[in-house]
């Protein structure tokens, strides 16, 4: 994957889970060098992954029930010049047998789906039946105790309590998201369907830590905190308070 696609992806906030991919598609080139590589995003919407992986020499196949999400992404797969790489179904991932065909990826994204979906074990089922045998499935979610404690100090007491104690991390009736999971909530969804997890890491750990004066800092200090992210990223006990849990796992 090119400097510049990587770049990209870092923009969607997950530098993290960017090296990840960016290893499992090297991966998948080396053993498919005939071909390009094939991924699915359900729950895609307007491509903030899909597009840069098109950049990047993947076919991409996104799957989504808005079809104005989709629409953005084919306008911003075309002025990125990968309009014939990326390809737009509607649909829901409740039924995505429907409109995707078995073990026909490579690598399967579920980001940020998780949360929202009614069904998060058959999502997670489905998800796997998308990917080939020996293929990957790419799952990033909200971490349920970065919230709690993001509404501690916003001194929401309250909702900090229900987050946590709520079998599903929600704060309430308001709650747009359906549930948010912690890390060993997340391997048991996706071991609970055959899927071997091979990275559970952290996206976003230092995010409610770091002043924005740090990030302001200049070229140095994102170095600084970059670095300082990868590290804690992999540190079980600091993972736990990332914004973001991500989980690549491998179907046999």
């Amino acid at each position: 994957m090119s400097t510049a696609v990587g770049d990209l992806l870092g923009a969607t906030g997950g530098g993290q889970v960017q090296r990840v991919l960016e290893a499992e598609l090297a991966t998948v080139r080396t053993r498919h060098p005939d071909r390009r590589p094939r991924i699915l995003d359900v729950g895609g919407g307007s491509g903030a992954w899909a597009v840069p992986l098109a950049a990047g020499g993947c076919a991409v196949t996104v799957v989504d029930t808005s079809p104005n999400a989709l629409a953005a992404l084919q306008r911003r797969a075309r002025e990125a010049g990968v309009g014939e790489l990326v390809t737009a179904v509607q649909g829901d991932v409740d039924a995505l047998t429907d409109v995707v065909p078995a073990e026909s990826a490579d690598l399967v994204l579920g980001h940020e789906l998780l949360e929202v979906v009614d069904d998060a074990p058959g999502a997670v089922a489905a998800m796997s039946m998308a990917a080939v045998p020996g293929g990957a499935v790419s799952v990033l979610v909200t971490g349920r105790h970065a919230a709690m404690l993001g509404r501690v100090l916003a001194g929401r007491l309250a909702e900090a309590r229900m987050v946590l104690a709520d079998p599903e991390g929600r704060f309430g009736p308001a709650d747009k998201l359906r549930r948010r999971l912690d890390a060993p909530a997340l391997r048991a969804l996706l071991e609970a369907v055959g899927l071997q997890v091979e990275v559970l890491q952290g996206d976003g750990v230092l995010d409610t830590w770091v002043p924005r004066a740090v990030r302001d800092g200049g070229p140095a200090a994102v170095r600084a905190v970059a670095e300082l992210e990868a590290l804690a990223a992999e540190v079980p006990a600091l993972r736990e308070i990332a914004v973001r849990l991500h989980a690549l796992a491998r179907r046999d």
